[in-house]
């Protein structure tokens, strides 16, 4: 299966090369090997490759985020022996997913202002909220966010590879975890050079549920108040046929 994947990307490789080649002259052309990520009852996990070409030699950086969403964070406090929560914070328009990959380290790459007007590090793009307290104490919570996130493995903790073959051609693996969220995705991809912005490119990508998965999670938000009596109706066969079970043993 890795032989037929890389004879394939080959295959696209080379005809990108010829795309950006004399007389078709493009600063950057690149392009993804599936644009769905297809969730199933089985789905653990996905990767996919992005793959380009350049007219020139110059550095790449590969940009993947999922649909912004809100995020309220809590914080526990034990108070009589019980956990509670006595401090939320809410997010807005929080990448669900991130992921960055770069042909050498981004410091190397481009500026702290490139970097952040491309996005191209997380805390650039999950914002401070507007709510009381000091900005250190707000920054707290972010790095709490991110962290849970990169737990989740949401978030890419560490910066993905982007290769070179040859001196135009570029991949990189991008992999989407078993509980990525669904939505429409950007892959943003930008050719540097000596620090400045020469091009970018942005493909769409969906990650979507199809098959009986699809057709439950569309159900349970549809008809949520049958969903939960069908839940409850199926939870007390369960117990009846445990407790039938349980008599006869």
């Amino acid at each position: 299966m890795s032989g037929r994947r890389s004879l394939v990307a080959f295959g696209c490789l080379a005809l990108l090369l010829a795309l950006v080649g004399p007389g078709r002259a493009s600063p950057l052309v690149a392009d993804l090997s599936k644009h769905l990520v297809a969730i199933t009852t089985a789905f653990a996990g996905s990767d996919v490759l992005l793959f380009g070409a350049v007219e020139e030699p110059g550095d790449i950086v590969v940009v993947v985020r999922g649909p912004p969403r809100r995020q309220v964070m809590h914080r526990k406090s034990r108070i009589a022996g019980i956990w509670v929560n006595t401090a939320t914070m809410t997010f807005d328009d929080v990448p669900s997913f991130f992921a960055v990959a770069a042909s050498r380290p981004l410091e190397e790459i481009a500026s702290d202002s490139v970097r952040k007007r491309n996005g191209m590090n997380i805390e650039d793009l999950v914002t401070l909220p507007s709510a009381k307290g000091s900005e250190n104490v707000r920054d707290e919570w972010r790095q709490a966010l991110i962290r849970n996130k990169q737990r989740e493995g949401l978030y890419q903790p560490q910066l993905g590879r982007v290769s070179f073959s040859g001196p135009r051609l570029f991949r990189s693996d991008v992999f989407f975890p078993a509980n990525v969220p669904t939505g429409n995705y950007q892959v943003q991809t930008y050719l540097l050079r000596d620090g400045a912005l020469v091009s970018a490119q942005t493909t769409p990508l969906i990650v979507g549920k199809i098959g009986l998965e699809a057709d439950l999670f569309d159900f349970a938000h549809e008809q949520a108040a049958f969903y939960g009596l069908i839940a409850i109706a199926l939870a007390l066969l369960a117990g009846w046929l445990a407790h039938v079970a349980f008599r006869r043993s």
